[in-house]
C-alpha cells in the first residue's frame, strides 16, 4: 500500500511522518508530494492543505486522511475525489494542545495580564483585584473533542462555563446550549468567549457584530477555531466601541496575516500564528494506522467526516 505526503506549512514534516510511519508499518511506501511515482500505485493521501484539484490525479485513491483536525480546505475543493472517505484528526497531543492554549489565554484575559503587561511597559505601578473564577463565566462555542475537552478543563478550574453547540450535547460541570435557540442564553453575562467550532457554511461569520453585541461590554474574544468564522472588521469595530476588550486571534481570514493589517498594531489584540495546537507525527500515526487497516479489513473508518454536515 503507498501514502501520497503532503503538508502546506512544512516540507520537513514529511521526514517525520515517514520514520513514525514505517516504524509502525515497514509494508507501508510512504511518499512526498513532489515525488509521487506511479500515480495509480497511491492508495492513501495524507495531506494538510493540499492546493485545490491536486488529489484528483490519483486515480485509485482509497481513502483522504486530514493532518489536522480541521477538513474545511479539503471539503471546499470543487474537484475533491467523490466516493472517497475523507477522516479528520482526532489525536490527544492536538486535544491537549489546544486545551492549553484555551486555558492559557483564558487566565490571561481572566487576570488582565495584558493590562499588567501594558501597565509594565508605560512603567505604571497599579494594583488591582481580579475576581475569582468562580465569579467569571466563561463560554465555549464548539463541543466536540477538543472544544468539550477544553470546556471540562474550564470548568475544573472553577470557572462557570458554558457551551453551545449544532446539537444538544451533556458534558460534567458544564451548562450546555444548542441551536439557534440557544445562542442568545449562551451568551448572556459572557466574559470571555472561546470559539473552537469546526468551518462549515452555518459558522462561517458568525463571530459579528450581532454575536458581540449580545456579549456584556468589554468582553473578551478568543478564537482558534477557523479564520472564516470571524468578521475581522467586525471585530475591529466592536474594539474600538468597548464592546470587545480584548482579542486573542490564532486564526484569520488570510493566513498569513498581511503585513498591513491594522490586528499587528492593536493595543488590544494578541496573534498567534495559528499554533494554538500542532498535531505530532508520533502522537497521530497510531491514527493513521488504525485507519490504514481498517481499510485493508474492509472495516469501518474511524473518524469519517460527513460531507454534509463540514466535518
Amino acid at each position: 500500500m503507498a501514502l501520497i505526503f503532503y503538508s502546506i506549512d512544512d516540507v520537513d514534516r514529511f521526514d517525520l511522518w515517514k520514520t513514525a510511519l514505517q516504524e509502525a508499518l515497514p509494508e507501508l511506501e510512504v511518499r512526498p508530494w513532489e515525488e509521487p511515482g506511479d500515480l495509480d500505485e497511491i492508495d492513501i493521501a495524507l495531506v494538510w492543505k493540499p492546493p485545490q484539484g491536486a488529489l484528483k490525479k490519483f486515480p485509485k485513491l482509497k481513502a483522504i486522511f486530514s493532518v489536522g483536525a480541521g477538513v474545511d480546505a479539503l471539503l471546499g475543493d470543487p474537484e475533491l475525489p467523490a466516493g472517497v472517505p475523507v477522516c479528520r484528526m482526532v489525536d490527544e497531543s492536538l486535544t491537549r494542545g489546544m486545551v492549553e492554549f484555551t486555558v492559557l489565554h483564558v487566565l490571561r484575559h481572566h487576570r488582565d495580564q495584558p493590562l499588567l503587561d501594558a501597565n509594565q511597559r508605560a512603567g505604571t505601578w497599579k494594583a488591582f483585584v481580579s475576581p475569582l473564577a468562580s465569579e467569571r463565566r466563561v463560554g465555549v462555542m464548539g463541543l466536540g473533542v477538543i472544544g468539550g475537552a477544553a470546556a471540562e478543563a474550564l470548568a475544573a478550574l472553577g470557572f462557570e462555563t458554558v457551551g453551545w453547540s449544532r446539537g444538544p450535547k451533556e458534558i460534567e460541570g458544564v451548562e450546555c446550549f444548542h441551536g439557534e435557540e440557544g445562542m442568545t442564553d449562551f451568551l448572556q453575562g459572557t466574559e470571555i468567549l472561546v470559539c473552537l467550532l469546526p468551518l462549515t457554511p452555518e459558522t462561517e461569520n458568525i463571530l459579528d457584530q450581532k454575536i458581540f453585541r449580545q456579549l456584556p461590554s468589554g468582553a473578551c474574544l478568543i478564537n482558534a477555531g477557523r479564520g472564516g468564522q470571524q468578521v475581522e472588521e467586525d471585530i475591529l469595530d466592536a474594539l474600538d466601541s468597548g464592546q470587545l476588550g480584548y482579542v486573542t486571534l490564532d486564526v484569520f481570514q488570510e493566513e498569513p496575516l498581511p503585513k498591513a493589517h491594522p490586528f499587528w498594531d492593536h493595543p488590544r489584540v494578541t496573534i498567534t500564528p495559528h499554533n494554538a495546537a500542532i498535531t505530532e507525527a508520533r502522537s497521530a500515526t497510531k491514527i493513521v494506522v488504525e485507519n490504514i487497516r481498517r481499510l485493508e479489513d474492509g472495516r469501518p473508518l474511524i473518524n469519517l467526516v460527513d460531507r454534509s454536515a463540514g466535518y
